[in-house]
């Protein structure tokens, strides 16, 4: 009998004990997601010969004017491949490489500082085999908060202006990325 009275003491508190981190967690920005794919006609080894080179978006992203590339130690102590993008529009963007790997055809890589209006954005490139012989999958997924990192964030930092903006990098740079190594002899 005491136990079936512990266990209704135990189940009548446990929302009480909870609380605390339901309503931590109702105060945290959202994780915001922007996936996009594009199947076209190349091998998986000539696309990836083009998406792990971390220092040639320039050469295939329209919105990207320059690309400078330099290897030092990040914020952790950790040597990376860092690369500087000088956009089109005005404006630049520092980012790190922290996986790229040929196994797997994955390229990772995070935003240090710079112009879009998104915060902890980390992203990933994969090549696969694509539906058809020599043809190739080319994935781009980005993870990323507001600008504001906050759950009230104002206009112009919050989640839909960063969602937006990541959109318009990928849909405008993966058709791209798809002509420029179609393009691109044998």
């Amino acid at each position: 009998m005491k136990f079936f009275k512990h266990l209704t003491l135990f189940v009548a508190c446990a929302p009480l004990v909870l609380l605390p981190t339901v309503t931590q967690a109702a105060n945290a920005p959202s994780q915001q997601k922007v996936i996009r794919e594009v199947v076209l006609k190349a091998s998986p080894a000539k696309a990836w010969s083009v998406v792990k080179n971390f220092g040639g978006i320039d050469k295939w992203h329209p919105a990207v004017a320059e690309t400078k590339t330099e290897t030092k130690q990040d914020e952790t102590g950790t040597e990376l491949l860092h690369r500087m993008l000088t956009l089109k529009g005005g404006g630049t963007i520092l980012e790190k490489q922290t996986i790229n790997s040929d196994e797997e055809m994955k390229l990772e890589y995070r935003i240090v500082e710079g112009v879009l209006p998104v915060s902890g954005y980390r992203s990933i490139m994969q090549v696969k085999a694509g539906p058809g012989a020599n043809e190739s999958t080319i994935t781009w997924t980005g993870r990323f908060y507001n600008k504001a990192n906050d759950v009230h964030a104002k206009p112009g930092e919050d989640n839909e202006t960063a969602v937006k903006a990541i959109e318009g990098v990928y849909d405008s740079g993966m058709p791209a990325l798809k002509a420029y190594i179609e393009g691109l002899p044998n």
